[in-house]
């Protein structure tokens, strides 16, 4: 039986690892977060401060989840792994659980205005590219 490898683009590592520096840049930003928490909420005025302080762990929980599972399914794009997909799947399930808490729940776009929109739907329009990004890499043959 012969298999062949089907090699990727160029471009698909120039996206590849420009997803990675973006998840990365996640994981930094849940870091402070979560180990920063009171030079954070010292910049913040009483009502933000409020919304920060009152985050639920299951929200900062799928924040974890969401930044974590994409930086590792960028890595199995570096790597042609079709697990990748699922790892994008699962980051974004999170992130639009986060967002839901953040933008509907809370009383974030109350204290932060209606910019409190725009990172979250920034992020969750990158998650549905890098799901389909992924699908487009098991069609083509690039990730196994």
């Amino acid at each position: 039986m012969i298999t062949t490898k089907v090699k990727p683009p160029t471009w698909f590592w120039v996206v590849s690892v420009i997803a990675l520096l973006w998840n990365l840049m996640g994981v930094v930003n849940y870091l402070n977060q979560a180990f920063n928490q009171v030079a954070i909420a010292e910049t913040l005025d009483q009502a933000q401060r409020e919304v920060f302080e009152g985050i639920p762990a299951w929200a900062t929980a799928a924040f974890a989840i969401a930044v974590f599972s994409g930086t590792i399914a960028c890595i199995g794009l570096l790597m042609k792994k079709k697990w990748a997909k699922t790892l994008f799947i699962i980051s974004f399930v999170t992130a639009a659980a986060q967002f839901i808490h953040w933008l509907f729940i809370s009383n974030a776009v109350e204290a932060y205005g209606s910019t409190s929109y725009i990172m979250p739907a920034f992020v969750l329009v990158i998650g549905l590219y890098l799901i389909s990004f992924s699908k487009k890499g098991i069609q083509k043959g690039w990730l196994g």
